[in-house]
């Protein structure tokens, strides 16, 4: 199941910086961002069969929901300092984007269609 990780973040006078190497379960293969986001517009809806994800909000803020078919739980991004970490068979949807959100994900593997699944997992009752 998805879970946080807080990064370590160095702040002085001229900023913050927050390193991303040696923290993430991974090593990263893909990167990319997501921005100009329309009102109400849903990104992600998929899960991957072997891919694990790390999700950043950059910008502004978003949430994303994370169903494995056992359990559905919601993760609140706005801090950029944090990232959300989707493993293999979480279906993630991200939504709610503030105005001016920017989402950074990275991939532990390069795209690759036939990794994909859209259909949400049915959770048993």
């Amino acid at each position: 199941m998805a879970y946080l990780i807080q990064l370590k973040t160095f702040k002085d006078e001229r900023g913050r910086l927050t390193p991303i190497d040696r923290v993430l379960p991974f090593d990263i293969k893909r990167l990319y961002y997501i921005n100009d986001i329309t009102d109400a517009a849903n990104r992600g809806g998929h899960l991957h069969y072997e891919t694990i994800e790390a999700l950043f909000c950059v910008h502004g803020s978003f949430t994303v929901v994370i169903n494995n078919g056992k359990t559905r739980e919601e993760f609140f991004l706005s801090d950029p300092a944090e990232c959300l970490i989707v493993e293999p068979l979480d279906w993630h949807m991200m939504y709610n984007f503030s105005p001016g959100a920017i989402l950074m994900g990275v991939s532990s593997t390069h795209y690759d269609h036939s990794d994909y699944e859209h259909a949400e997992p049915q959770i048993a009752r």
